[in-house]
């Protein structure tokens, strides 16, 4: 997020935050955020009244869900609680927080994903296929610019969850890192690639299946097989005439990647 724009991620790969050590009370975080760790009080009335910093993040995240986070602006917000641009800077200073607000607020709490005792592997798989599930429930968030870690309850709570996770896999806490941020990113690169299909397979009116065909038939007259050996036996092969379930294509690359954490898990112990 650049300028006025921020936000910060569960899986922690962004979150918006200036420095506002003076404003902020010492955190280094806006008064806003400072609000959402119940730091110091909500404001609850402005210029209008009813007027709320919830009601402004409720408003801008119904806008979000329901044409895309690029309808969200400061004014727009606004014009939704039929009040002025204006009186929203009395509870949000800049875009960039009410992002952050915003994805605090659709993303929730993480829900109890394992119980203790449960192996590193499958406490993290639980752990991402959760995540998977926020980001599907909210694709907006997918746009946001990242800025920085996470800097609100439920990202954090979030972020606790994988480390809490890894506990148990003999790991430093560096490399829990490391590993929150691979198998976090994997999970938003994910959703993202499948809302962007989704959104190609909506504008032509057709489906996943008949994509992919088209797709295919495309190939065959236009990559000579001298030239493109591989694709062509690729074609041959047939698998690109019926389009894999998303979740089957989650279930594989997640799996690899832990089969890869699970070496170094195995190579730390000895």
């Amino acid at each position: 997020m650049a300028g006025d724009d921020g936000g910060n991620g569960a899986d922690g790969s962004g979150g918006g935050a200036r420095d506002g050590s003076a404003d902020g009370g010492g955190t280094f975080l806006p008064p806003s955020i400072e609000a959402a760790w119940g730091l110091r009080e909500r404001p609850s009335k402005g210029p209008k009244p009813g007027l709320t910093l919830d009601r402004i993040v409720g408003a801008a995240v119904s806008l979000a869900s329901a044409e895309g986070l690029e309808a969200v602006s400061m004014g727009r917000v606004a014009k939704e609680l039929g009040s002025s641009p204006m009186s929203l800077y009395r509870y949000v200073s800049a875009k960039s927080e009410l992002y952050v607000l915003m994805q605090e607020a659709a993303t929730g709490a993480p829900p109890e994903l394992f119980p203790p005792g449960t192996g590193w592997r499958e406490a993290i798989e639980a752990w991402a296929w959760a995540l998977r599930e926020v980001y599907h429930r909210n694709l907006w968030m997918l746009r946001l610019p990242v800025s920085g870690p996470p800097a609100t309850p439920h990202m954090v709570a979030w972020w606790e969850k994988a480390l809490v996770a890894l506990e148990g896999a003999g790991l430093d806490e560096g490399t829990k890192i490391s590993v929150t941020l691979l198998v976090g990113g994997f999970v938003k690169n994910e959703a993202l690639v499948t809302a962007d299909l989704a959104v190609t397979i909506a504008a032509g009116g057709t489906d996943a299946g008949e994509v992919l065909a088209r797709y295919g038939h495309t190939l065959r007259r236009l990559a000579d097989p001298g030239r493109y050996p591989a694709v062509a036996r690729l074609l041959e092969s047939g698998v690109l005439d019926v389009a894999d379930d998303p979740e089957v294509e989650f279930r594989f690359g997640l799996d690899r990647i832990l089969d890869g954490v699970a070496v170094l898990v195995e190579g730390r112990s000895s």
